[in-house]
Order: C-alpha cells, then structure tokens, then sequence
C-alpha cells in the first residue's frame, strides 16, 4: 500500500524520537564508563599500585648481632659464628615433597632435624622453617647452584650464638633457642623479630634476663620477588643495631679453675668479693655444653641430661636448697650476743646430748666436748651449745639475724629461677602448716637442720657480711653496653663490731687452731691465712636403735642417703678480700670433702692464678700435687688469666 506524505512524516518523528532516547542511553552509558576508568586509573591509581607493589615487593627484616658477653678480663664468654643454613617456605614449594627429595640428593638431612622441620611446616606453611643447619660451604654452594630447581628454598648466611668456654657458664649464662609459642604469648607487646623465622632468645640465664639489651634493634630489607616467590634483587635496606655488650664480674680462670676442682661431685661453688659484691665464681656442677641446645638439643642428648642423678640440669647456685649445718651456727651466736642472753666466755657443758620435752638432742661428738664457750662452739662445731642458745634467744630472733646476714633471701641477679630458701620462725609454722612452733624445731634449727634451707649464694652473702661488716649484695654484671652497674655495697651491717669478731675469731680458731674441725685445710699464702667453718647435713633420720648400736658411717650407705658436706669460708684473715660457699650433695663431712675443696679455690683466687705447693703445709703437698696435676683446665684460659684478675 502506497504511503502518503503524512504518514512518512508522522514515522520520521518516530523514529528519531527512539534514535534519541537510544542514543541518551549510549552516551550514559558510556559517560558511566568513562566516569568508572577515571576513578580505577586516576582517582584511585595510587591505592592499585600499592596493591600491585605488594604483590611483587617484599619486606624482611634483618636480625640484629645479639651482644657479646665478656668476663671481668674481656675473655668471649657467649659471641656469634656465622653459619650457613637452607630453609624452605612450603607454600612456595610447587610439590613440596619433591622437592625435599631433590635436597635429599644434594646435602645429607638429619632425619631428627627434618621431621621437626616438617612438622613445624605444617604448622606454619607460610613461614621460613630451617631445614637443614651448619652446612659447609660447599655444600652451600651446590645449594646455590641448584635453586632454580628448587622452589621454596633459600640457602641462607647468618649467626648464631656460640658458648667458647662450653660447661664452665652453663648455669650463669644460660643459652639461646628459637622462639616458641609461649614465648611469644608471654611477651606483652611481641618484638616483630620474635615472628622471623630462626630467630633465637634467651632461654635461661644472663641470656634470658637481659635479653632486651642483647636482643639489638631489627633492621629492614625490602626485595623483589618474581610470580615463584624467588627473590629477584634488593631494592634498600635500613641497617640493624646489634645488642649491647655484656661484661660479667666472673673471672674466667677462677671459674674454670672451680669447675674442674670440682670434678664429677654433685656440687656448688660461688665465690664473692666481700668488699663490692661482685661474684668472682659460681659453678653448679655436673655441667652440660649449652652449644647443644643452641640448634635443639636431641631427645637422647636431653634424655640423659634429664635422668642423671646428679642432676647436671638443676643450677645448684642459687636453685639447690639444702640444711646448712654447722655453718648457719655464726647467725645463732650472734642472734644469742644482740638477745644479751649469753657473753663470750660463759661455759655451757657438753656430755654428748641433752634431753629437751621427753626427748634426747645429740651432739656429733658421741662423748661431748666438755665445757664450751663461745669459740670454743664454733672450733669444735659443739651442738649442745647451740640447743642451748635457741632454748635462750628463741626462734624469731635467730631467724630476723639470719635474714640479716642474707639468708633467706632470693638475691637479684641475673640467674633464672632463684629460690627464696626458707629461714623459719613461729608465723611460718602458724601460717603454712597451721601448727605451733616447739622447742625441738628451734633446737634442729640452731644447728642448721630442721626447716632451715639455703642455697650456696645465700651462704656466700652471709660470709662476706661478717668478714667485712659491710651489708653486700651479689653482683654478676659488670657493666651493660659499657655504662657501668652499681656496687653491691648498701653500706656498714648494722652490727656491732664485737659480735663480728667473736664469729671471725671461731672461724679462725676452725681452720687453724689444733683442735678446729677444718684444721686439715688451713694454708699460709705470703702470711695470709684464712677462716672458716664446715657443715654436715643429715638428709636421714637416725634412729636410737642405730644410735645405740653406732651410727652408720657415709661409706656405708648408698650415695643419695649420705650427708650433705658444706663449707664457708673468707680470706685473707686480716684483711679480707673473698669469701667461699661450697656443698657436695651427699659428699660426707664437711671438714674432709668440702674443704679442702673451698681452700683450693680461695688460693686460687689470692694468688690470681694455681695455688703454689708452698702455701700449703708440708705433709699435705704431695697430694695436693697429685690433685691439680690431675684437674682439666682449659690452658687458653689460664694462660691468659694467670696474674690478669682486675681489683
């Protein structure tokens, strides 16, 4: 059908009516496109670039050089080796066990090592975990050449700690590990270090207590990876601040001159400046290699540490808490001089026991020692003088001098896990076992037994007191980042001096007089003599059926059911300089093991270097010989020591 001209009109309107609307429609359209572009690639370019950098650039941190500790004398106690290690990142691995197996082709893997790494993998798929630890170079290198084919690991160069002096600081210094969960919870505001992987902290010791100084300052590394996760080149860096120095107050020819004195014994030894504080020894024998536990000790390793009866994991120092005998009996005489309930030359008569509320309190001496004063109690460690001293002062006085002299006491230094020890008194009872304090328990306590238990420092502290009058306290630090630590000293013992000489006066009369108990171990070094005072401690019960039939000798009885043997002692009489604690578990007496142990060390000390023959008697000095020849000391160490100590 023709169309007329009014039609064709009427549909021209139509369709450019459509044509525009459409047409609308396309520009907003394409306005919203372009609007859309301009914000992704404009407005929002920066924030799309940091995305993509993300992606491909990469932050590390860079461990710090932990700090060097150091001796009194500058000697490396604890430094930093380099060594080399590879480490893997699974989720970077294409097939991860392959990869492994490829490795396995290349270097030998500790199956012990890689299980432990495996595991910690799972755990941790996106995180470094060391593989294989202390690779030669070669091996590093063969590595190296083979990382293309290796995805997800890294051969790596870095420092870990290492202990040069092995089992002589073991128990003062502690050692290092890698970072553990608990670690890191503990930690109220976590270092970011403590999240990269490898990274080690102190466990115990100087180690674990300064760790903040020695830990240093992290450093950055910013890296470009490729789409593999392989490390394509650095792109900047901001250094790290290595940790600060340490400087101990031990003298390392001492110390190792007292671990070997020692020997295989069950035992401690600290030796104190009596004059600053500063301990200038202290050894918890058996020891271990703290470099054992710097990688992860292995379980047989830990196994045999851990089940060894002399319990070489246990710092005996200031953990080891133990009766002190006979040497806890100046603290009584003086407690009884400041109660005005004795003078010094009252005698007190010794039959070989008494009888105190229906039952019988025994001297060591089995026929007594006749009338004793005060001197004479200590020469001859008399205990039927102290029973009476502590039915005269009581308890609570005896226990508040004691304190005063430093027992009792948890000693700050930078040791882990100090004990307290216990001094007892009437509230303690009351309080912690809800009974009555009697007369018995003062009279066991008077002579070191009982409730009364202290550690070897506390010992050392309560020496060093009476020989210089001063109230010392122990210092191991020296000095931190080269800023000097202070002095122990607080200031004069608020004791009177008269006291002090008749407890001085006893422990001279023990060592040197005939009759003293530890008259075996007296010495003459250029006119300096010493003073002292010996201690045994039951860890048994005798019965009056073995009293009666005679008491068990040491030699008899199994190890673990023998005496403890102490010893304190200082020098030089007149002038004094250190003082000494030693105590052998279950050595037997004090007089016969533990102090000729102490003299050895205290002439060690005097002389700056091996006690001279000539220093001791004559009829003792061919085995003296016999026993130093035969000591395992380091000669590095002694050669650099001998005549070096600082004042």
């Amino acid at each position: 059908m023709k169309r007329n001209a009014q039609d064709i009109t009427l549909s021209s309107r139509r369709v450019s009516r459509r044509g525009l609307i459409l047409g609308g429609v396309q520009l907003g359209i394409g306005a919203l496109v372009l609007g859309r572009m301009r914000y992704l690639q404009v407005d929002q370019a920066d924030e799309f670039l940091l995305l993509a950098e993300e992606n491909r650039i990469k932050v590390r941190l860079i461990a710090p050089e932990r700090g060097v500790i150091y001796d009194r004398n500058g000697i490396e106690l604890a430094g930093n080796e380099q060594i080399y290690r590879v480490s893997m990142i699974r989720q970077d691995a294409d097939d991860a066990d392959a990869v492994i197996a490829n490795l396995r082709g290349l270097v030998k893997l500790d199956e012990e090592v890689l299980q432990r790494a495996l595991r910690e993998m799972d755990r941790r798929p996106h995180q470094s975990v060391t593989l294989a630890d202390r690779l030669t170079w070669d091996e590093l290198s063969m590595i190296s050449v083979n990382v293309p084919a290796l995805s997800g690991i890294t051969p790596e160069v870095g420092l870990s700690r290492s202990y040069p002096m092995g089992p002589d600081y073991a128990h003062v210094i502690g050692y290092v590990g890698s970072v553990s969960e608990r670690d890191i919870e503990d930690a109220e505001n976590p270092d970011p270090l403590l999240l990269t992987p490898q990274f080690q902290i102190g466990k115990i010791g100087v180690e674990q207590r300064l760790e903040d100084d020695l830990r240093g300052r992290a450093g950055a590394m910013r890296v470009e990876q490729n789409a593999a996760g392989r490390i394509m080149r650095e792109l900047g860096r901001t250094e790290s601040g290595p940790g600060a120095d340490v400087q101990l107050t031990i003298d390392a020819g001492l110390q190792n001159f007292t671990q070997a004195r020692l020997g295989t014994e069950s035992a401690s030894a600290v030796v104190m400046d009596v004059l600053n504080g500063d301990i200038v020894a202290a050894v918890s024998s058996p020891s271990y290699d703290p470099n054992m536990f710097v990688s992860g000790i292995s379980v047989p390793d830990y196994s045999g540490l851990r089940d060894n009866d002399r319990r070489p994991l246990h710092n005996k120092i200031v953990q080891g808490l133990y009766p002190p005998g006979s040497t806890f009996k100046m603290a009584v005489i003086m407690a009884a001089m400041e109660a005005e309930v004795i003078t010094p030359d009252e005698q007190i008569y010794c039959g070989g026991y008494i009888n105190v509320s229906n039952r019988r309190f025994h001297c060591w001496k089995r026929g007594g020692h006749g009338n004793v004063d005060m001197a004479k109690s200590l020469r001859e460690s008399c205990d039927i003088y102290y029973y009476e001293m502590a039915q005269r002062t009581g308890i609570d006085n005896i226990a508040r001098m004691a304190r005063r002299l430093g027992l009792g006491i948890a000693h700050d230094i930078e040791m882990t896990s100090i004990s307290e020890g216990l001094i007892p008194d009437r509230d303690w009872k009351r309080t912690r076992r809800g009974e009555d304090w009697y007369v018995g328990d003062s009279l066991n306590a008077a002579i070191g037994q009982g409730y009364v238990l202290t550690s070897p420092l506390q010992l050392a502290v309560m020496t060093a007191r009476i020989a210089s009058g001063l109230e010392v306290n122990p210092r191991m630090v020296r000095s931190v980042g080269g800023v000097a630590r202070p002095s122990g000293v607080q200031g004069p013992l608020d004791l009177p001096r008269s006291w002090l000489d008749r407890a001085r006066d006893g422990m001279f009369q023990v060592v040197n007089a005939p009759k003293g108990t530890a008259g075996g171990s007296k010495f003459d070094l250029a006119g300096m003599k010493w003073a002292g005072k010996t201690g045994t401690s039951q860890v048994r019960n005798i019965t009056t059926a073995e009293r009666a039939k005679g008491v068990i000798s040491n030699e008899d009885l199994p190890w673990d059911r023998r005496d403890h043997a102490l010893f304190v002692g200082y020098g030089p009489y007149e002038n004094p300089r250190y003082s000494v604690s030693v105590v052998v578990e279950h050595g037997g007496g004090g007089s016969t093991v533990a102090a000729p142990i102490a003299r050895d060390i205290m002439l060690y000390a005097l002389n700056n270097g091996m006690p001279p023959l000539d220093a001791y008697p004559s009829r003792d000095r061919e085995k003296v010989e016999g026993i130093l020849s035969d000591l395992k000391l380091n000669p590095a160490i002694s050669s650099r020591t001998s005549g070096t100590s600082e004042a």
